[in-house]
């Protein structure tokens, strides 16, 4: 069974939210700033509150990226109810602790009902990337590398596509003053996510995470800056640089993650005001780039797992033409819109960068 709503969802008068055992699958981003209170505690002062999934450290702290749980704990369960601040990006790792959770409710025999608490999409609804064409991590779903979907939009597609029996809600992001007023990003996603424009670093940006150069995780600005101590920046006029974009050679040292404490070098990607700017293929690019310079280079296996496109890991084995590339990716854009249209449950709909 499946329902969108358009009433918060404090006023909904489901039996399972009003009195049965409620679990909150949340981040900070269930923060509702009109009534100066977080989402699980409408169920706390109901007095039915039975459980909170939360990321396990302080919000802000490096490497707090994702929510621990197991399917014991989803038990006796009579409804779950979700809310995160999706990024946009298929591999951001609250997403898909939210798609292993649809998927253990799913293999449950009496499962608790979901209700997905929906955000507007803070990445926008520009898509970017493919659809994994290989067997891929098991919790992300088969989405474009930059979805243009909502949270409630994803759990629909994804639960469709496991074939779950569980009722399905989502209540929209216009129910509530935090959909009308609050800039999607004004909390911080994420601890590596901090600002307005990381959400379009990401989708590209993510994907240093897995190779031997860090996007200067544990900085102010990760995904907008990225290097190594092996890098040598230099003159910015040979490397790739897509119309709109702008590169500055820079130094960092991280204060968490890769190369915590060393001295990096690499560069900053800043954007022109009103730059559209896909992240995923520049990225590409800056990797092909670097990996015919420095031999300290790597791209771990990881990463062609997280890609799960052959045609772009031979771009990046250098076997394949950058144009090759951008074809293939235009193409499969226009295929992923086809498909994420019977999804859609606002008024506007995902489009790919002209």
């Amino acid at each position: 069974m499946f329902s969108f709503r358009t009433t918060p969802v404090g006023e909904q008068l489901d039996r399972s939210l009003q009195e049965g055992r409620v679990a909150c699958f949340c981040t900070q981003n269930c923060w509702d700033p009109a009534r100066g209170r977080y989402l699980y505690d409408i169920f706390r002062e109901r007095g039915n509150l039975e459980r909170i999934f939360t990321p396990r450290d302080t919000e802000l702290t490096p490497d707090t990226n994702h929510i621990d749980f197991d399917a014991a704990e989803l038990e006796g369960l009579d409804a779950v109810v979700v809310e995160i601040q999706d990024v946009g990006t298929r591999y951001f790792n609250y997403t898909r602790d939210v798609m292993r959770l649809l998927s253990m409710c799913a293999r449950l025999e009496q499962s608790p009902s979901v209700f997905i608490v929906d955000h507007i999409n803070p990445a926008g609804r520009v898509v970017e990337g493919t659809m994994p064409a290989v067997e891929s991590d098991i919790w992300t779903p088969k989405v474009a590398h930059r979805h243009g979907l909502t949270l409630g939009e994803l759990c629909h597609l994804y639960c469709n596509e496991i074939g779950a029996k569980f009722p399905l809600h989502i209540i929209s992001a216009f129910t509530s003053e935090v959909g009308k007023d609050l800039l999607p990003w004004t909390i911080a996603p994420a601890s590596d996510i901090p600002g307005m424009f990381t959400c379009e670093m990401y989708p590209g940006g993510g994907l240093w995470n897995n190779t031997s150069i860090t996007p200067a995780i544990g900085t102010a600005r990760p995904y907008e800056y990225f290097g190594a101590p092996f890098i040598k920046s230099g003159d910015v006029r040979f490397l790739p640089t897509p119309p709109g974009v702008m590169m500055r050679p820079c130094s960092f040292t991280p204060a968490a993650g890769r190369y915590r404490g060393e001295r990096c070098y690499g560069y900053q990607i800043m954007l022109q005001p009103g730059a559209q700017y896909h992240s995923l293929l520049h990225t590409l690019q800056l990797m092909r780039f670097l990996s015919e310079r420095y031999s300290q280079f790597e791209m771990y296996d990881s990463l062609f797992v997280k890609v799960a496109d052959p045609v772009i890991e031979e771009y990046l084995r250098a076997r394949l033409t950058f144009d090759v590339v951008q074809e293939h990716v235009k193409a499969e854009e226009q295929k992923w819109i086809r498909k994420a249209k019977r999804f859609i449950l606002y008024d506007d709909a995902p489009y790919r960068m002209k």
